[in-house]
């Protein structure tokens, strides 16, 4: 066999050393912007406010909010503050908590792989894949996970990140090592990876057996709080899921939303609310003509109306119109499906503004609580479109035109 000589274009050559370059710099830039992070977080710290309780006695969340993303010995911020930071950079607000707890965990945490990911030696995804481990165990056991991943966690293995977390947790923090095991259900049931005697479950199901499994696993989860309101949701779902085992076949409720445009020749009928955007009319008949099974049929609203009541709460009409118009959160970068969400007024109705269709959008709670309760403001430009400017005057457009556009040619 001939033996082959490495190549000596120095094109080619010129090709690699660029992109190894870029590599760099994106690693460096990505380093960067994990560092603003932390600044950010830390120059927002939790604020210091009254509890506000109900009758009850539970908290009630109306306000800017202390949250904790990191953790023992890292500090909390301000609840709202990752609004703007998300909103910044692009990110929805779970990804914005999820960034700036890993930058906090990193820095007051894992004090040497802080430093080696600031010289660009370790890369930020990384070092969030042992942050995501770390944040539950006590300082001892995170900075024994930081003196043993720091020198080699450039190179090594995922599996090398988890063997080391749980050493380090089994040694430094037995008692939590142990409730972890114990409680480890909170792994998702198909990750077999840290098999404790659990067996892992999937399956592939009709669109409305899985939606009506999940309905009676999270009414099991839900009856399962009383009898032990120390296990964490996803403990009871797991445990749930195991009792329906022995449980007898009970009633289910299914809510589907289908939406089918009649001229339309390919047979294809649109789902909400579920992770199947699809389904055939065969199959929508099939679900229909189950015995049990309960079909609404809807008239078609204009969404070009402007419906308009002489009172606060909007009607069923003008929330289907606003979710129809616009399917999520109209926040910057949220996602949050619209049927979740509530129907703000963009103009406060204390302050002159009315229940009609213009004036009516959907925000998830959070950003309904932001909007409401901070100096994020925003204003209509089209039937899709708006604009926000946070509290530090930064304006961020918002078009949901493409997004609606699809949306409404499903859902005719």
């Amino acid at each position: 066999m001939a033996r082959r000589t490495p190549t000596q274009d120095p094109q080619l050559r010129d090709l690699l050393a660029r992109a190894t370059e870029q590599t760099q710099v994106a690693r460096m830039a990505e380093a960067a912007r994990f560092e603003l992070a932390a600044a950010w977080a830390e120059a927002h710290p939790a604020p210091v406010e009254d509890a506000v309780v109900d009758e009850l006695g539970d908290l009630v969340m109306f306000g800017d909010q202390p949250i904790t993303l990191a953790g023992e010995g890292a500090p909390g911020m301000s609840e709202f503050a990752v609004a703007e930071f998300a909103a910044a950079v692009g990110m929805s607000a779970y990804q914005g908590r999820n960034f700036l707890g890993a930058a906090l965990e990193a820095k007051y945490r894992l004090p040497q792989i802080w430093a080696k990911t600031m010289a660009g030696e370790i890369p930020v995804w990384k070092v969030r894949r042992v942050t995501d481990r770390t944040h539950r165990l006590n300082p001892t056991a995170a900075a024994s996970v930081d003196r043993q991943l720091a020198p080699v966690l450039a190179s090594c293995s995922w599996a090398k990140v988890e063997s080391e977390v749980e050493t380090a947790a089994a040694v430094a923090d037995p008692e939590h090592a142990e409730g972890e095991r114990q409680a480890h259900l909170d792994i998702a049931l198909t990750d077999a990876r840290l098999n404790r005697g659990l067996v892992p479950i999937t399956g592939l199901l009709e669109y409305t057996d899985a939606l009506a499994l999940d309905a009676q696993i999270k009414a099991g989860a839900h009856a399962l709080l009383t009898e032990h309101p120390e296990l964490d949701l996803d403990v009871r779902r797991a445990m749930a899921a195991g009792q329906l085992g022995g449980d007898a076949a009970v009633p289910r409720e299914v809510v589907i939303y289908a939406h089918h445009q009649p001229d339309e020749a390919h047979g294809i009928v649109s789902l909400e609310g579920g992770h199947v955007p699809y389904a055939t009319i065969d199959q929508l008949v099939e679900w229909c003509t189950q015995a049990g099974s309960r079909v609404s049929v809807r008239p078609v609203l204009d969404l070009s109306e402007e419906i308009t009541v002489d009172r606060y709460t909007p009607t069923q009409r003008q929330r289907e119109q606003a979710i129809l118009l616009t399917p999520t959160c109209v926040f910057p970068h949220c996602n949050k499906d619209a049927r979740g969400c509530d129907l703000d007024h963009i103009t406060a109705y204390s302050q002159g503004g009315k229940t009609t269709s213009w004036n009516l959008a959907p925000l998830c709670r959070f950003h309904h609580r932001v909007k409401t309760f901070s100096t994020w403001t925003y204003h209509r430009t089209s039937r899709t479109g708006f604009v926000w400017t946070s509290p530090k005057g930064r304006v961020h457009p918002v078009d949901l035109t493409d997004f609606t556009t699809e949306h409404r040619r499903r859902t005719r």
